[in-house]
């Protein structure tokens, strides 16, 4: 199984695929990691969210890996059109699991070289 990691700096996003999976299980909503499991280092990466196989996304106050149906006046997992409308939306817990496969992070702390240079500078080596 792996990761789709959606890095966000500023203005911009990146999207990398990762197959370490095991370096990331446990994680929660908020903490960061090193951003060499991702291939930037020297970046530190700070989750903000993600989804899992079925696209019902994390939710940072539900804990745990599970799913639950919960009521949601908005936020994540729900955008209400008018205002007092509540609905009963299924979420997941805010802990990466097996089940998760998009991860959303931003950056913390940035490295020497742009991300847009680390990626350019992987696909040159290819051709």
């Amino acid at each position: 199984m792996a990761f789709k990691v959606v890095v966000s700096q500023k203005a911009e996003t990146h999207q990398f695929e990762i197959d370490e999976t095991k370096a990331l299980n446990g994680l929660v909503i908020g903490d960061e990691f090193d951003g060499g499991i991702v291939g930037l280092d020297g970046y530190t990466l700070k989750i903000t969210g993600g989804s899992d196989k079925n696209g019902f996304t994390m939710k940072k106050d539900v804990s745990g890996t599970r799913r639950i149906k919960s009521l949601l006046t908005g936020g994540i997992g729900y955008h209400p059109k008018a205002d007092g409308v509540k609905r009963r939306k299924t979420v997941r817990g805010n802990t990466i699991a097996e089940d998760i496969v998009q991860i959303n992070t931003v950056v913390t702390q940035a490295g020497s070289k742009s991300i847009a240079e680390i990626i350019g500078a992987g696909e040159e080596e290819e051709e």
